[in-house]
C-alpha cells in the first residue's frame, strides 16, 4: 500500500501544516481515515461542504451535468451557468453574476469591477480600495495587499500599491481614511472569518452603508466564508439590513467544487464589458449545477435550522468551562479558550471531533444540515477538551 503521507510530504509544496490524517471516505458529517477511524467534521472543508461528504443531491445534480458537458468556454452557453446567475441576483438583491473559481479570485474581480467604476465616475485617482484592519481577502498579491494582517505581508513586498486598512469599528476613522485617499470602494468582511471570527457592530456597517452612498463609493462585502448560510442568513450583509454594492463569494457554493463569484449590484450591474474581465474556468458547467443544488435549498426554513443550530452550541458553550468567550453567528463560531486552540484541537481529533483554529480561537464551521445528535456529540467533546 502506498504511503500517502510520505508521498505528500516528498511531492506536494509544504505550504500546509498538515494533521497526521488522511481521510478516505465520509457521509454527511462523518468521515473516516486511512486506519478506520470515524470523526465528526465540525470544520466541512473550512466552510466549503455546506451539505456535507457525499450529499446525494448535490453528488446526483454533478454527475448528472458530467454526462452532458463537463466543460464549455464562455464563448457559448450553458444552461447551469445561467439558472446560478438568475438564482444567485434573485435571492440576493443583487443584478448580474461573474463567475470565478476562488473566494481570492471573487474579491479580485470585485476590486478591479470598483476601480473601473470610480476612474469612470470620478477620475483615475479615485482607485483606493479601504480595508478593515484583522481582515483576509486572499492569497494573490492584490487580495494579500487587501488584507488588514502585516504578517501576510512580508515576505511578499511590493504588493499591489491602492490599499488602505481602517480599524473595525471607528466609523468616523474609516470615513476620514476613505476621503483622505480617493476611495473606490470600501471592502469589509461582516464577520472577520481568519482574524478570529470576529462579528463587525451592526451600527458600523450600517453607517458604513450610508455613508458610501452618500459618497458614491462602493460598498463591498467579502462573503466567501460568510456566505451561502453560513451565518444563519444567505449572506451574512442580510444580517445587517445593508445591501452592498458588490459581494464576493465562493467555499460553500459550490457545495466541495471550486467555484467563486463576484455578485454586481445595480450601480455597477454594467460596468464589465466584453474583454474587462475573463476566466477559463468560470462558470464551470458541473460546479454550476452542483451550487444549483445547494442554493435551491438554502430556503428561509431551512436558514433557520442553521440559526437554531448555532444558538445551541452558543448556549452550550457560553460561560462554560475553559471557555472564555464565545463570536460569531449561526454555524460559523469561534471559542476563545483558556488553552491554546491547537492543544484543543489535537485534543479534540483524538477523540473523533474535527475543529479548526483561526488566531487564537478555535473556529468551528460544521455542514449547515449536520444532525443534532451529532452536533451534541460532538459538543461535548470540545467542551470536556476546553475544561481541562
Amino acid at each position: 500500500m502506498n504511503d500517502i503521507k510520505a508521498i505528500d510530504r516528498q511531492y506536494v509544496a509544504g505550504t500546509y501544516a498538515r494533521y497526521p490524517v488522511q481521510i478516505v471516505a465520509g457521509q454527511g458529517s462523518l468521515v473516516r481515515d486511512e486506519t478506520g477511524k470515524e470523526y465528526i467534521d465540525m470544520g466541512s472543508g473550512i466552510g466549503v461542504t455546506a451539505f456535507g461528504i457525499a450529499d446525494e443531491l448535490w453528488k446526483q445534480a454533478v454527475t448528472e451535468q458530467l454526462g452532458k458537458v463537463q466543460h464549455m468556454s464562455n464563448l457559448y452557453y450553458t444552461e447551469p451557468c445561467a439558472l446560478l446567475a438568475k438564482a444567485l441576483c434573485e435571492k440576493s438583491g443583487m443584478k448580474k453574476v461573474f463567475f470565478c473559481n476562488s473566494g481570492a479570485e471573487a474579491n479580485e474581480g470585485a476590486i478591479k469591477a470598483a476601480r473601473k467604476y470610480a476612474a469612470e465616475k470620478k477620475g483615475p485617482a479615485y482607485s483606493t480600495i479601504v480595508t478593515l484592519q484583522n481582515s483576509f481577502h486572499g492569497r494573490t498579491l492584490t487580495t494579500l495587499a487587501a488584507t488588514g494582517q502585516e504578517h501576510y505581508h512580508e515576505l511578499f513586498q511590493p504588493l499591489t500599491p491602492g490599499f488602505v486598512h481602517a480599524a473595525a469599528g471607528d466609523l468616523e476613522g474609516t470615513k476620514a481614511l476613505a476621503l483622505a485617499h480617493k476611495a473606490a470602494a470600501v471592502m469589509i468582511e461582516c464577520i472577520q472569518g481568519e482574524g478570529g471570527v470576529v462579528a463587525l457592530d451592526p451600527a458600523y456597517v450600517q453607517g458604513l452603508a450610508a455613508f458610501c452612498a452618500e459618497q458614491d463609493i462602493l460598498l463591498i462585502a467579502d462573503e466567501v466564508q460568510t456566505g451561502n448560510g453560513r451565518t444563519g442568513a444567505l449572506y451574512a450583509y442580510q444580517n445587517y439590513g445593508v445591501l452592498p454594492d458588490l459581494v464576493s463569494t465562493a467555499k460553500g457554493l459550490g457545495g466541495g467544487l471550486p467555484l467563486g463569484a463576484v455578485l454586481l449590484g445595480e450601480k455597477v450591474r454594467n460596468v464589465l464589458g466584453f474583454g474587462d474581465h475573463g476566466s477559463t474556468f468560470g462558470g464551470n458547467p458541473v460546479c454550476c449545477a452542483g451550487a444549483l443544488s445547494v442554493l435551491n435549498r438554502l430556503d428561509e426554513s431551512f436558514l433557520a435550522g442553521v440559526r437554531a443550530k448555532g444558538d445551541y452550541l452558543r448556549a452550550v458553550f457560553a460561560q462554560a468551562p475553559g471557555i472564555e468567550s464565545v463570536s460569531g453567528m449561526g454555524l460559523m463560531i469561534g471559542l476563545k479558550t483558556d488553552r491554546p486552540a491547537a492543544d484543543v484541537v489535537k485534543a479534540c481529533m483524538e477523540q473523533g471531533v474535527l475543529c479548526l483554529t483561526a488566531k487564537d480561537r478555535v473556529r468551528l464551521l460544521p455542514a449547515l444540515n449536520i444532525p443534532q445528535e451529532l452536533l451534541e456529540k460532538a459538543a461535548a467533546v470540545i467542551l470536556a477538551a476546553c475544561a481541562v
